[in-house]
């Protein structure tokens, strides 16, 4: 929560600052009496200033204060009618841009933003990196710091060329929202540097060029430790030791993740404060057991003698990238007589650049339920297999001009297999668009066993479930305070066995809202076991193609569950939905009960 202090410069303004404090607790209100004194006290000890009142005052106010954006608070002025909310210094770095948009959206006025970044879309390159965790650093041909020079020339859209050596979210996000004077890259080799004036990397490499560089330095690297018993010295001369180190191979120590050793090494002091107070980064500790199994390019004897393994630095660091490729091999180091040190480093395995899998949740059918995610990586995709007779073909329309997209009704399982692992080993993106959400009856089980074992990288993207939808579709909230409180996702026991335990009379019992998939074939069953437990004129709804443009919803009684499948012809496409919590409205919750009728003051 922001440290935030309002100074007030007329007494008229309080219920403005007071609504303020409301959104923002740690918050404090000072008034128009020494208006300098007080902004003087607050400057170096407050995260940011709103003066509320005439601009004037508040610059004349923060001109004797003002150091450098670098550490100068967020100030912002608001009129006093909160109509305009304008960031004053430190735009970006201090957050005052960022907090003048939340401002205004909780009174209702205009965000005044003047910074040049901001209104032409264009990435704010001096504070980006905090929000994916990288560290920044900026030179020029002299080697000097070249932040202000940088951004000048992105800002002016001179050509640009964008270096993303790895991907995580940042990278993602830096290739959905590229703006047109930048080019993306994924090879420094395919880098013409005479097409461009300045070179934008988000990697654990420097690199040296004639052009300034803004270099992002994500949490990639794994650094492998080992070093003598008790080992004496100062932690921040082994920083020093392993930053130059690392440089020699142009590596950069700030994309150090973590530091990774074996267990008798867990109390060496100066292992401590080189990750605690100098790297900041956590250690992770392994068995001789753990390390045993890695092949390394440089085992050793007299190590294996010292820990029962052949390799600490080297498997370490391997151990934790979940690779089998050292950046760094093992390095012999020494900051003094008994004080001898190895490292290696490894590549997480996890951000490396190659083939990759989006088993992705399309939603219930309508294009625009599926989430931001989905829709981003269909666009991104090379290949987009989908299940034809489930998925509607209109959200294969967010694939890319020149991607392949199959519909994976008419081919066996391992065709499908076939046609992924070859686009995935030729580095590409696949999606595998499942139906509703992936995890509920999505049949990727056996995907993922054969991912698991040719060890290629996926993900999932969760969808809207047709069970929501359904919710949605009815008006109806599935669980009611006092009456009915669980949801139960399940089938009847067709062709696919059900476990004993788990069979519907026996689920019936709860007389929960039940949500029955697939099971429209079996209707006259799923209606005997159901009756079991719950009163035939319990509520249903037979949902058939929710979201879809042909979607129709039949709603009766449990006792005529059956027939209302039988009579609309429904297929396996219908969600079967029982329970007292369709179309109830008598059941409320704690927010509108009686102790709390205060909230509707007349």
């Amino acid at each position: 929560m922001k440290q935030i202090a309002i100074i007030l410069t007329t007494q008229t303004s309080l219920p403005l600052a007071e609504k303020i404090c409301k959104a923002y607790p740690s918050t404090f209100i000072y008034e128009k009496e020494g208006i300098s004194k007080i902004t003087k006290e607050l400057f170096p000890n407050t995260e940011a200033i709103i003066f509320i009142g005439a601009l004037g005052i508040c610059v004349r106010a923060i001109a004797p204060c003002l150091k450098n954006k670098q550490t100068d608070p967020a100030v912002i002025c608001i009129d006093s009618t909160g109509k305009y909310i304008i960031p004053v210094v430190s735009g970006h770095i201090g957050g005052s841009n960022e907090l003048s948009r939340e401002l205004a959206l909780l009174l209702g006025g205009e965000a005044i933003i003047t910074t040049q970044s901001d209104n032409t879309g264009l990435w704010p390159l001096d504070t980006i990196h905090k929000k994916f965790d990288w560290k920044l650093a900026s030179y020029n041909r002299n080697k000097k710091p070249a932040l202000t020079e940088c951004i000048a020339t992105f800002v002016k859209q001179r050509p640009t060329a964008l270096l993303l050596e790895m991907r995580d979210k940042g990278t993602d996000y830096l290739e959905r929202t590229c703006p047109p004077h930048v080019k993306i890259f994924y090879r420094f080799s395919d880098i013409h540097l005479e097409d461009f004036e300045l070179l934008i990397t988000v990697s654990p490499f420097y690199y040296d060029v004639p052009i300034p560089v803004l270099a992002y330095f994500p949490p990639v690297l794994h650094l492998g430790f080992g070093c003598r018993k008790n080992m004496p010295g100062d932690a921040g001369e082994l920083f020093h030791s392993i930053s130059d180190s690392l440089k020699t191979y142009h590596l950069s120590i700030q994309s150090v993740k973590d530091i990774a050793t074996i267990d008798i090494k867990k109390d060496e002091s100066i292992l401590r404060q080189l990750a605690e107070e100098q790297i900041k980064c956590p250690i992770i500790i392994y068995t001789s057991e753990d390390l045993n199994g890695i092949e390394v390019p440089n085992p050793s004897e007299r190590v294996l003698e010292a820990t029962q393994s052949f390799s600490v630095a080297e498997a370490s660091a391997l151990k934790a990238s979940g690779s089998d490729i050292l950046l760094v091999e093992k390095q012999k180091k020494s900051l003094g007589a008994g004080q001898e040190f190895t490292i290696a480093v490894a590549l997480d395995q996890a951000v490396c650049r190659g083939g990759h899998i989006e088993i992705v949740g399309a939603g219930p059918g309508d294009p625009e339920l599926i989430s931001v995610r989905g829709k981003y990586m269909l666009e991104k995709a090379d290949l987009v297999l989908y299940a034809g007779s489930l998925v509607p073909k209109e959200l294969t329309f967010y694939a890319k001009q020149g991607a392949t997209v199959r519909s994976s009704a008419d081919m066996a399982l391992e065709e499908q297999f076939a046609l992924m692992k070859e686009f995935y080993d030729k580095g590409k993106c696949i999606v595998r668009l499942h139906t509703g959400d992936p995890c509920l009856y999505g049949a990727i089980q056996e995907q993922m066993a054969f991912f698991d074992r040719y060890d290629m990288r996926y993900h999932i993207t969760p969808g809207i479930s047709s069970f929501q939808a359904a919710a949605a579709a009815l008006r109806s909230q599935f669980t009611i305070p006092e009456k009915v409180q669980t949801i139960i996702l399940t089938r009847g026991e067709g062709r696919t066995p059900m476990p004993e335990k788990e069979q519907l009379r026996k689920l019936a019992a709860s007389q929960s809202t039940m949500c029955i998939f697939l099971s429209a074939g079996i209707a006259d069953q799923v209606q005997e076991e159901l009756l079991v437990h719950y009163p035939p004129e319990t509520p249903v709804a037979a949902c058939y193609k929710l979201t879809w443009k042909d979607e129709c919803i039949y709603r009766g009684e449990l006792k005529d569950l059956a027939k209302i499948v039988r009579e609309n012809n429904l297929t396996l496409t219908t969600l079967l939905v029982v329970g007292d919590a369709i179309d109830n409205r008598e059941g409320l919750s704690r927010l509108y009960a009686g102790n709390f009728k205060h909230l509707f003051r007349p």
